[in-house]
């Protein structure tokens, strides 16, 4: 399926499904009028697929070892992807990132199959703001010496996640803005 038809799939699945009004305490601490639950979305199946082939159309000819995220945000985008890229004969690797290492068993923090020194990945989160938890993931990968080549997002809540990831040399690519989701116009990726 073409990817601006995909994109629109999705936006109006968000704007049905995820966007809602009202004050809300986001994880970055701030305050805010309205708030966008991607995984509403991303753990639908319609929304898996529609994220899965996305985010696969973005990176399937990057050369990168693994794709992967923070742990909620990235769960379910994280194994869309490795479907989708495994229907299309070119599977990816994929990752999650614990907030603190696991207390037991091989102790890890991040989990999948194992990235090695050296490596570059994608990171991917459903929604951005200051993106700290971004920032928080790049610095575990970078313990690991892996070197995080761009992070991708559905929504960017222009909030100054794209500037705080560009400090850390990481390049920030969003499906959508926030702002798109009081207006009727969806801007081109």
């Amino acid at each position: 399926m073409d990817k601006n038809k995909l994109r629109e799939q999705l936006y109006c699945l968000i704007k049905e499904k995820a966007y809602h009004e009202g004050e809300i305490k986001l994880a970055s601490g701030k305050t805010s009028n309205y708030y966008l639950d991607a995984r509403a979305v991303t753990l639908s199946s319609e929304g898996a697929y529609l994220v899965g082939s996305l985010i696969f159309g973005l990176v399937k000819d990057m050369d990168v070892s693994a794709v992967g995220g923070p742990t909620l945000g990235a769960d379910p985008m994280v194994g869309a992807l490795a479907v989708v890229s495994y229907q299309n004969d070119k599977p990816l690797n994929t990752f999650l990132i614990r907030k603190t290492p696991k207390a037991h068993g091989r102790m890890l923090q991040v989990e999948g199959p194992e990235i090695k020194s050296g490596s570059e990945v994608v990171l991917l989160d459903d929604v951005a703001t200051t993106g700290g938890s971004l920032i928080d993931s790049i610095a575990v990968l970078k313990k690991m010496g892996v070197t995080v080549k761009r992070a991708i997002v559905i929504v960017d809540r222009n909030e100054g996640a794209a500037d705080n990831l560009a400090k850390e040399g990481c390049e920030l690519i969003s499906f959508f803005r926030a702002s798109e989701f009081f207006s009727s116009k969806i801007n081109k990726l």
